[in-house]
């Protein structure tokens, strides 16, 4: 497997290379070309001037001149009457020749500026570079025959290739460690992607590293261990997933789940007290209480999942209009602050600007800043500090709730605002969490075309942001917006 991945990627390479070589031969030759010829060009209109200053009267230069001086340049000389005579050329007999005055590169140099063409010529038989200037009475033109001009350009191209070429060895070196390296890894992957397709989700990926690979390993070994629990689960509630919709399948686990621990709590006390301990004043009263906070989780469980159904469903009713920022946090500051002082908890307000406002809704407003701050008492420690403010964010306002508490690990942020999500499970559950309070807050905040998001470190408190519209034009139809149909 490691060799056939191996070869496609050195080959997939190879092929690129090979493009980029003939893409770099075809521009740098024509641009090598053209280069030569107008440099060429340049370097014969001196040439022709330098004769022409030489010998200013063309009907007195003869042919062993004109022979010499072509010698001299390398080319071909044709000396031309003003109405296209040929006076005398360097490689054939003047008085055999036809009239040149309908010649591209002489009808310019007539007109007083250095003419130039390319042709194959009709005394000669050959192909020839012809640039011509004007002198006075007429015309001097010399001629450089094409195949010189391809020699020198075949030389050129063969100097950049070989150069491109040799430049192209060191990448196709590094190419084929890169593919070697890379093959090994997606061989890797490969092997271990088959052995969960087979079912062995005990399977795991070595020594995951810090690179890409190294995260798509710990991503697929997360993935092996998440199925491995699920399966565990699947297998014991079989019965009861195949009548629910394959997509909500997740949510149905985790609602079970839930609701499974208090009702067989409020179910195994209740048949203990029925079996005699009602009579006995030592347990029935604490059986009775814990009794009681079973029956309180479930009522604020079923009430979590109906709000986070109506919103969901958008069958959430909400009544937008604009209202003070500060006036929004100070109202959820007062309700709070009773739980806070319980549990010896500061809470601080940190203002926004004194005309800052939002087009909300102020129920769902107040209901998204309690769940934030219910959440930041349930995680900071006594004596600790919650701070709630606001600023302005262009078409925006964002609010943060910023607590003193325990932190939240790094890689458990990208699931915070999951259903039933619990960094530390046991603890919210003691804590009287239902794990729907922040998917709550999200779905509110997208309601309002708003977003969310978290900054913590374990050990050194946690932020909550979430934005509201400053205006109604930034509301847009929920079904838009991304953040509102995410699970």
């Amino acid at each position: 497997m490691t060799g056939k991945i191996f070869l496609k990627l050195i080959a997939g390479v190879f092929c690129l290379l090979l493009v980029a070589l003939l893409a770099v031969d075809t521009f740098a030759t024509s641009v090598a070309k053209n280069a030569y010829l107008e440099d060429l060009k340049r370097q014969l209109a001196n040439e022709c001037r330098l004769a022409a200053l030489v010998h200013p009267d063309p009907a007195a230069m003869n042919a062993a001149e004109v022979r010499r001086l072509a010698a001299a340049v390398g080319g071909r000389i044709t000396i031309v009457r003003s109405d296209g005579k040929v006076l005398v050329d360097s490689e054939a007999d003047a008085a055999g020749m036809e009239n040149h005055r309908t010649r591209k590169e002489l009808v310019e140099a007539f007109r007083g500026q250095a003419g130039s063409d390319r042709r194959r010529s009709a005394t000669l038989g050959t192909e020839f570079l012809y640039v011509a200037v004007p002198m006075p009475g007429g015309a001097v033109r010399i001629a450089m025959p094409t195949a010189e001009i391809d020699r020198q350009v075949s030389e050129i191209r063969a100097k950049i290739l070989a150069g491109t070429a040799l430049a192209f060895l060191p990448a196709i070196a590094i190419a084929a460690w890169l593919a070697r390296l890379l093959s090994r890894r997606f061989a890797a992957v490969m092997a271990h992607a088959g052995e969960l397709a087979r079912g062995n989700f005990r399977a795991r990926l070595p020594h995951p590293g810090t690179s890409e690979f190294g995260q798509l390993a710990t991503t697929l070994n997360q993935t092996a261990e998440a199925l491995e629990k699920t399966m565990a689960q699947l297998q014991h509630e079989q019965a009861e997933l195949e009548k629910v919709e394959r997509m909500r399948k997740d949510f149905v686990i985790n609602v079970s789940h839930e609701l499974r621990t208090p009702l067989a709590s409020i179910q195994g006390y209740t048949e203990t007290l029925m079996d005699g301990a009602l009579e006995d004043p030592e347990y029935n009263m604490r059986f009775l209480g814990i009794i009681r906070h079973n029956a309180e989780r479930l009522a604020r469980l079923t009430e979590d999942l109906l709000t986070l159904s109506r919103v969901e469903q958008n069958r959430q009713k909400f009544e937008f209009g604009p209202f003070a920022v500060n006036g929004l946090l100070k109202e959820a500051i007062e309700l709070m602050r009773p739980m806070a002082e319980k549990s010896e908890i500061r809470l601080e307000l940190e203002p926004g600007p004194e005309d800052a406002a939002a087009w909300c809704d102020r129920e769902a407003v107040s209901q998204i800043l309690s769940n934030l701050m219910d959440n930041a008492i349930k995680y900071t420690p006594r004596g600790g500090r919650i701070s709630v403010g606001a600023r302005p964010a262009g078409r925006y306002v964002e609010v943060h709730v910023r607590d003193s508490g325990i932190g939240i690990p790094a890689d458990e942020l990208p699931r915070l605002f999951e259903r039933f999500y619990r960094v530390d499970k046991a603890r919210s559950r003691e804590l009287g969490g239902t794990g729907l309070g922040l998917s709550i807050v999200k779905h509110l905040v997208a309601a309002h075309n708003g977003v969310t998001r978290v900054e913590s470190r374990s050990g050194e408190g946690s932020t909550f942001y979430f934005t509201l519209p400053v205006e109604e034009s930034a509301l847009r139809p929920k079904e838009l917006n991304p953040e509102f149909t995410a699970s």
